[in-house]
């Protein structure tokens, strides 16, 4: 097993990103690695992010200002190559169906519920463990 994930988080909110950082901990669950975050508040740092590489999983903020994580999920599945899975944060369970529009391999309501967050990020984590086996 690699050493450690590295999860992207993005957020105009920087009490979100520390929801997500909380409810993370060191790791998600016993069987992942270890968990470091790059953060981002703007939708241009997620996508310099993405360019240089070496992201696992990236959690984006769909009630994210001035672009949601939605939009931003789908324009990253279309523009950057091998793409990252992606854990979008929603505002409503209703808005699940705009998750799957918007290509995101899971996804989980806000206030970030730390027990159902820590499962789906966990679950990403041995997916993409998996892929690169």
């Amino acid at each position: 097993m690699q050493p450690t994930a590295t999860v992207l988080v993005y957020s105009d909110d920087s009490n979100t990103r520390e929801q997500v950082r909380l409810a993370t901990g060191r790791r998600p669950a016993p069987d992942v690695p270890v968990v470091e975050f790059v953060e981002c508040a703007t939708p241009a740092a997620v996508l310099e992010q993405l360019d240089r590489g070496g992201i696992d999983v990236c959690v984006l903020d769909g009630e994210a200002v001035p672009m949601g994580g939605m939009g931003l999920c789908r324009q990253i599945k279309d523009e950057v190559f091998d793409c990252p899975p992606v854990l979008l944060l929603i505002g409503r369970p209703q808005d699940a169906w705009l998750a799957t529009w918007s290509r995101a391999e899971a996804a989980v309501t806000l206030p970030v519920e730390p027990v159902e967050f820590a499962s789906a990020l966990a679950s990403l984590l041995r997916d993409k463990a998996a892929l690169n086996a």
